[in-house]
């Protein structure tokens, strides 16, 4: 499925949440919500942005990662071309199974020949 990377669609596909980021940077941060967190309804796809001091610079980055991910899910997968056996590996395998088998014929047991006692 195609989606959209036009950053007008991409406005009306969103859910934009901003929260409060964690980690160092003392007051400021402790009190105002500069996070932000996009989830595209179409794709289900949730990308954050926490790096910047503004939400607004946070959003503007938050949206570049999202068409980056819808750009990376619109390219079709390659499709994977089966290569042939080399003949060098298949002569290897032969060689594994003989050697196998005389590993496993020296196994059986040896039945002593019954010998005529005639004399």
């Amino acid at each position: 499925m195609k989606f959209d990377t036009n950053l007008e669609t991409l406005r009306r596909q969103v859910i934009v949440e901003a929260f409060r980021s964690s980690g160092p940077g003392g007051q400021r941060k402790n009190k105002t919500e500069t996070a932000v967190r996009l989830k595209h309804l179409p794709s289900n796809i949730t990308v954050t942005a926490t790096e910047h001091r503004l939400q607004s610079q946070n959003l503007k980055l938050a949206f570049e990662r999202l068409q980056k991910r819808l750009l990376k899910l619109n390219q079709p997968k390659k499709r994977r071309i089966p290569t042939s056996i080399p003949l060098r590996a298949i002569e290897k395998k032969r060689e594994q199974k003989r050697i196998r088998s005389i590993q496993k014929h020296l196994r059986k047991k040896i039945h002593p020949v019954a010998l005529n006692s005639t004399d």
